[in-house]
């Protein structure tokens, strides 16, 4: 919105002034991470002493028993704290972005439409514990269901936007500089199963004080750098940083830039007051979306295999998951972990919540950094 009105009134800011820094993707993004912070911080007070008198706290019950002593003081923690951190986002989003972008525009599709598979969900859940119903939230396959279909209408346009860009319709792998090709059904399937895994598996991150919040604010901004290294030009000469660092280059992908440094700025924001002990938790109206934001932005920037490695704390919870659900009904009641996600593991092996969420940050900041080494390796 301010680089419409910027640009319109460019005879007066730009010739006759000389305000130029407008126009560059990283002043803008940068901008847009302090306003979405100042949001964060400013609404966050107002939306907690809403949700307290609506009582939409949180009350963990899990099947362990030692877990559930372990987690008491988190009952009726204020919860659904995601409206904070997605309005910052929108805000920052359409304040500072070029709103002419079609990443942009399938961005905040993205945002809303998990957004609102979260909020569903949270209220369902609400409900159902003050009416003492016995259904808990919306089934898993009914979560799918609005997962995939959301997907997949990504998928479609995000194809269509990518049918004169041979880079975009490519699948790259770190340490090899060439894509494979992918044909439309095989990048809408991969499309699909990615958003929804990755939505997945920051809600399975969600369950420590700050856990997920500090590893989205990590992720996001090695998202800034990947999407401003895929579209913007590196010299006058026309070589761009992907093609030096022999990537994809996709065109426009660069104000994605905004995007992803408000989800940073709304993620430190969000800290300030989900940190130990937490006075609100972000729910799976935050979660949701912000995972599924996570895979847009790797799939835009064609980025898919590489996410493993900077998301790689939330790979470690969707897998611990996966694989104790998995040996569970092979062996017949057998784990491999004390409880999954994995963090509950270390949790229950006697290391304090504190601990284990600064240590995966710390894990995540690795992760992050082994990523961006990778580039050069090709």
């Amino acid at each position: 919105m301010v680089y419409h009105l910027l640009w319109w009134l460019r005879d007066v800011f730009t010739h006759k002034i000389g305000l130029y820094a407008y126009q560059d993707v990283m002043f803008r993004a940068i901008l847009a991470a302090l306003t979405s912070l100042v949001i964060a911080i400013l609404l966050a007070p107002r939306v907690i002493r809403w949700l307290m008198r609506m009582k939409v706290g949180d009350r963990p019950e899990f099947h362990h028993a030692a877990l559930n002593e372990l987690m008491r003081d988190r009952a009726n923690t204020p919860t659904m704290g995601g409206i904070i951190i997605l309005s910052a986002i929108l805000a920052a989003t359409l304040l500072w972005a070029r709103l002419d972008n079609p990443f942009v525009h399938k961005a905040l599709f993205t945002l809303i439409w998990f957004g609102g598979i979260g909020a569903v969900d949270d209220w369902l859940k609400l409900t159902s514990k003050i009416r003492q119903r016995s259904r808990d939230g919306l089934r898993a396959w009914e979560k799918l269901v609005f997962q995939f279909g959301g997907a997949v209408l990504v998928a479609i346009f995000l194809y269509s936007d990518f049918r004169d860009l041979d880079d975009a319709r490519r699948l790259w792998l770190p340490f090899y500089k060439y894509g494979v090709p992918l044909t439309g059904w095989m990048f809408a399937v991969l499309t699909v199963i990615y958003i929804s895994a990755t939505s997945n598996a920051v809600n399975l991150t969600d369950g420590m004080d700050g856990l997920a919040s500090g590893c989205l604010g990590i992720v996001s901004t090695v998202l800034v750098i990947l999407c401003y290294i895929a579209s913007e030009i590196m010299s006058r000469s026309g070589h761009t940083w992907a093609s030096y660092l022999l990537l994809p280059h996709v065109p426009q992908s660069g104000e994605l830039c905004i995007f992803f440094a408000a989800i940073t700025g709304a993620m430190l924001g969000f800290l300030w007051y989900n940190c130990h002990p937490a006075q609100v938790f972000m729910g799976d109206i935050g979660s949701l979306p912000l995972g599924a934001a996570m895979g847009y932005g790797a799939v835009v920037t064609r980025n898919e295999i590489l996410l493993f490695v900077i998301g790689g704390v939330f790979m470690m919870e969707l897998f611990s998951v996966i694989l104790q659900v998995g040996y569970f009904k092979y062996t017949g009641g057998k784990r491999i972990f004390r409880c999954a996600p994995i963090h509950h593991h270390f949790h229950l092996a006697g290391w304090s919540e504190p601990q284990v969420v600064v240590r995966f940050w710390l894990l995540s900041i690795a992760f992050a950094v082994l990523a961006l080494a990778t580039l050069k390796l090709r």
